[in-house]
């Protein structure tokens, strides 16, 4: 018989179920010792150790250790006021009471527009005003720290909502309990800088933003209506029926100034000669502060001092959205009025405008308070602001990434401030008329605050009469009243200041040149055959 052969496995590579079976037997030995269940007593085994499962909790928010450190002389247990937050969400071992600030989220039928429309009744000739509601927290008791979780977004309800309640919580809690208040944001986004400022960040790490509030300056906002489709009724903002309990017991004189920027040329020398005079002429107690970069020469600037200027020297900051050559390729330049921290606030006024009545009591108007210009838009030729360094350093780190609708200022800052205040019209306003057959002189009213004048300006024409009317496309500029009140000023100024305010040849040879197109065209106004007085007109190339 032959012989049975057994194969053979010395060439074959070795097996490890043995090894992997070995494995899991000392696995599950590990995890008999070092995990416990809960048995119901009698199902319990008799053994000397009772195991248990204890599940792992999320650890204690650092954010909360770093409030515990900065109230470390807080007496009594922490209240902490969630907004937008589930309590479950937050786990401080019971070493604070949390309470949810319970709010009606605003209805998805409410648009930013409705906030900030274009049109509203500045002079309640429609009866009284109204806003849309917005709803504000519900709460008992007093609390130490607001907890709030931001939505992300611009132009949301939604968001300035939330931002609103934890400014009411704050407002209405701090002033009971001494003034001093707590909030932590949770998100990316973090809160709207209109309503809390960056100077009052006390700690960052991550989502996780602790600020301590000035109260004074949040009181202001919460004051405000919701959004600018109501004015303010009084510049005082002391809401009808209330007190003085909640303004500072220690008496503080704010510091204010009025501030305009001049950059690139000197064709506005003459324009902001003329505002600060107009200032002047309405006895204000604030001062004046002239920003001027190095195109603006020692000459020029001599005559902007003697017209009441404090001047300070700036460099001037280019637009990234401005085409090369523009007017407005350096008027990002305003942004430096964020500089001015040695005041509490500045009002902004353009070098095109004349100021005809005081405006000092409008400083009690929070940042950014301005006349609208069109959609939920604000014209940026007269604005009140609250210098700080930070808020400057914020702005210049979004010109590259925030838009300008018109690539200059105005649409940048509109970018940045989408919830702003709305001065009256008056304050701000605009010598442009649209409704040619109700108006067709283009009159104006008697009881405006300023001019802020579009088109050619009027020291840019003679004494005579508005030469935006010789223009086809500039009549809607054109008014000879608000002319007349811009010369007005001129009149009143110092002889030494005049020269400023002077005729170039080719200014003239402007001028003369659409005088000769207006008659040509036959405007109906005939502006183009009235006699010139001007003494500034060029006579053989020498100015009178």
């Amino acid at each position: 018989m032959g012989s049975t052969s057994r194969p053979s496995f010395s060439n074959q590579k070795p097996t490890f179920i043995p090894l992997f079976l070995l494995l899991l037997c000392l696995t599950l030995t590990l995890l008999i010792h070092t995990t416990t269940y809960d048995l119901h007593p009698d199902d319990r085994p008799i053994t000397s150790t009772t195991l248990r499962f204890v599940p792992m909790k999320p650890p204690r928010p650092r954010w909360y250790d770093k409030l515990q450190s900065l109230m470390n002389n807080h007496s009594r247990k922490l209240h902490l006021g969630l907004v937008n937050v589930q309590s479950d969400e937050i786990r401080v071992d019971g070493s604070a009471d949390l309470t949810e600030i319970t709010f009606e989220k605003v209805g998805r039928d409410t648009k930013w527009k409705d906030l900030f429309p274009e049109w509203v009744d500045e002079d309640h000739k429609w009866g009284p005003m109204k806003c849309p509601e917005i709803p504000m927290g519900r709460w008992s008791g007093a609390v130490d720290v607001v907890v709030a979780k931001v939505p992300e977004g611009g132009r949301e309800v939604g968001r300035l909502q939330v931002n609103l309640v934890v400014a009411n919580v704050l407002v209405n809690d701090g002033w009971e309990d001494g003034g001093e208040v707590y909030v932590v944001f949770i998100g990316r986004s973090g809160p709207m800088w209109e309503i809390f400022r960056c100077d009052d960040m006390v700690w960052e790490e991550g989502e996780y933003k602790i600020y301590k509030p000035d109260l004074k300056k949040l009181m202001e906002k919460v004051n405000m209506p919701v959004g600018s489709c109501i004015i303010n009724p009084s510049p005082s903002l002391q809401p009808a029926g209330t007190t003085d309990a909640r303004s500072t017991s220690i008496a503080y004189k704010p510091r204010e100034a009025y501030v305009t920027v001049l950059h690139s040329s000197e064709t506005y020398v003459c324009g902001a000669i003329a505002l600060a005079q107009s200032i002047l002429q309405t006895n204000t107690t604030k001062d004046l502060i002239l920003l001027a970069d190095d195109s603006i020469s020692d000459k020029a600037l001599g005559g902007l001092k003697t017209a009441g200027w404090k001047i300070k020297l700036i460099e001037r900051i280019r637009s990234p959205h401005a085409r090369k050559g523009a007017y407005n390729e350096y008027n990002y330049s305003k942004l430096r009025i964020w500089q001015l921290i040695e005041y509490d606030k500045v009002m902004f006024i353009d070098a095109d405008l004349i100021v005809l009545k005081n405006l000092d009591e409008f400083f009690s108007y929070p940042q950014i308070s301005a006349a609208g210009n069109n959609k939920y838009l604000f014209n940026s030729g007269v604005i009140l602001v609250e210098p700080s360094l930070c808020m400057f350093n914020g702005l210049m780190e979004k010109i590259n990434t925030l838009g300008s609708y018109n690539g200059g200022d105005q649409g940048f800052l509109n970018e940045a401030f989408t919830w702003w205040h709305r001065f009256h019209s008056k304050i701000n306003h605009l010598k442009i008329f649209q409704d040619k057959s109700n108006n067709p002189r283009h009159e104006i009213a008697g009881d405006l605050h300023t001019i802020h004048y579009l088109g050619l300006k009027p020291w840019m024409c003679y004494k005579d009469y508005d030469c935006n009317w010789d223009r086809g496309d500039h009549r809607h500029f054109a008014s000879d009243l608000a002319h007349e009140k811009w010369w007005k000023v001129y009149q009143g100024m110092p002889n030494k200041l005049r020269p400023f305010c002077g005729l170039t040849k080719q200014m003239d040879s402007r001028i003369r040149k659409w005088r000769g197109i207006a008659k040509r065209a036959g405007f109906p106004d005939e502006h183009w055959k009235i006699k010139v007085k001007d003494t500034r007109q060029i006579s053989h190339g020498i100015m009178l």
